[in-house]
């Protein structure tokens, strides 16, 4: 009988990372095949900056963040294609990806739009590297999308172990951190930079490596009281899920945010009042939707304008405003009313404005709005049942399909997206026809 020397140690918990490999490049190579093997970058907002790079643009030395007008000429020379961010499209794939993932599980954490943290302690009886090679074939047989695996007893360690899985081909894209034996695991960690590590990346890997700890091992041997009067807590609790005790729990159901921002650059300046209230009109419609689907209102909002930072021949100007709501409330018509007044006090005319955006502030659950008695601003049965009425509209029709006319029709304003991939899953006449 073959005896089976896998090391199986007392592990109490068995966390998995799953992430998608390159996502926003991943997403648009799906849907257009040619784009495998080329160069492609994902722009930012206004197809400004390089927020994913595939594999082959990162080996011609062009960095996250760069600025597309910097490197077209190096783009023209090598053939980089440069898309626009299709955010309809990479938030559906996620939904995809999570929806499939929770089949695995019943307790995860979607952590990000490409990751997500599956608590696998209960399944000691599987071989949970086959388990997690299973999860890999169904969501790229059912999404077309690449994903790596990390396992480990604490979310620090199974990031890391996704990293190895991710950078490492000995792994086959699944890396189980419990079923190494210490030396083995040491060994591997004593290779691993210190900067690989969750919560330390660029900022604090030169602190730590000028005090001589540059990878992994170094961290994890550490005095974690020390260290944490030298940083801070985080750094202790680092150091602490590094030698496997547990110190961040998964969190499954998301917090309500305290705060939700809307705002986007403007594709041309802006120079009127109309146009900016269109903008602000849109960006707040976004806002309170976000902020009726947690289930809560909002106590204040603040409103901004400023011209670019970057243009010294044209005056700057850069201003906003906070108005707090004497009653609380999420109903959209309310809230657009409020922050126009306010973008009135703050308008001045005769700037090239290139960005808006408005804060919802003070948010509270639906449980705990306290009303006053004396405010014109209420959430009445009738708002509140217009809101919902809306929200399930555009929810099942799609959105904008009803809006605020103040929203506007034209938006000359709206950011550029010149390199716009179709909306494949979230568009019908955007799908792909076959002859």
């Amino acid at each position: 009988m073959k005896e089976n020397h896998m090391f199986v140690p007392p592990v109490s918990r068995n966390i998995a990372l799953i992430d998608v490999n390159n996502f926003y490049v991943s997403c648009e190579r799906v849907f257009n095949p040619k784009l495998v093997g080329k160069p492609v970058v994902v722009l930012s907002n206004n197809d400004g900056c390089a927020v994913a790079r595939s594999n082959e643009v990162k080996a011609l030395g062009v960095g996250m963040g760069a600025p597309w007008f910097k490197f077209k000429d190096l783009a023209k020379q090598h053939g980089i294609i440069g898309l626009s961010s299709n955010y309809a499209l990479y938030a559906d794939m996620s939904n995809r990806v999570m929806s499939i993932l929770r089949e695995y599980s019943p307790d995860q954490e979607v952590y990000s739009i490409d990751e997500s943290f599956l608590d696998l302690t209960g399944f000691q009886s599987r071989d949970l590297v086959q388990y997690g090679q299973d999860m890999r074939k169904r969501i790229l047989k059912w999404t077309g999308l690449p994903v790596c695996v990390g396992i480990g007893s604490t979310k620090t360690l199974s990031k890391l172990a996704n990293h190895c899985a991710k950078k490492r081909p000995v792994f086959n894209s699944v890396c189980n951190f419990n079923t190494m034996s210490p030396k083995d695991l040491e060994d591997l960690l004593g290779q691993v930079e210190v900067g690989e590590i969750w919560g330390v990346g660029r900022k604090l890997a030169p602190k730590l490596q000028a005090l001589g700890f540059n990878t992994v091992l170094d961290l994890k041997r550490a005095n974690p009281e020390r260290l944490r009067q030298q940083f801070s807590v985080v750094m202790e609790k680092t150091i602490r899920e590094l030698n496997g005790t547990v110190c961040i729990e998964l969190e499954e159901i998301s917090p309500a945010k305290k705060q939700i921002i809307s705002s986007r650059s403007f594709g041309y300046p802006v120079r009127d009042y109309n146009s900016l209230a269109e903008s602000i009109t849109l960006y707040m419609s976004r806002a309170a939707e976000k902020l009726r689907k947690q289930q809560s209102f909002a106590g204040s909002v603040y409103v901004y304008i400023r011209t670019s930072p970057f243009k010294p021949d044209d005056p700057f100007y850069s201003n906003g405003l906070t108005i707090p709501l004497s009653s609380p409330t999420n109903d959209t018509m309310q809230l657009v009313n409020v922050v126009l007044w306010g973008l009135k006090q703050i308008y001045k005319p005769n700037y090239n404005y290139a960005k808006a955006g408005v804060m919802l502030g003070e948010i509270v659950q639906e449980e705990g709005v306290q009303t006053d008695l004396f405010s014109q601003i209420q959430t009445s049965p009738k708002s509140t049942a217009l809101m919902t009425a809306m929200d399930n509209i555009n929810l099942k029709m799609g959105k904008e399909s009803i809006k605020l006319a103040s929203e506007g029709f034209k938006r000359p304003w709206k950011m550029k997206q010149e390199n716009k991939s179709p909306s494949y899953t979230t568009r019908w006449e955007d799908n792909p026809t076959i002859y």
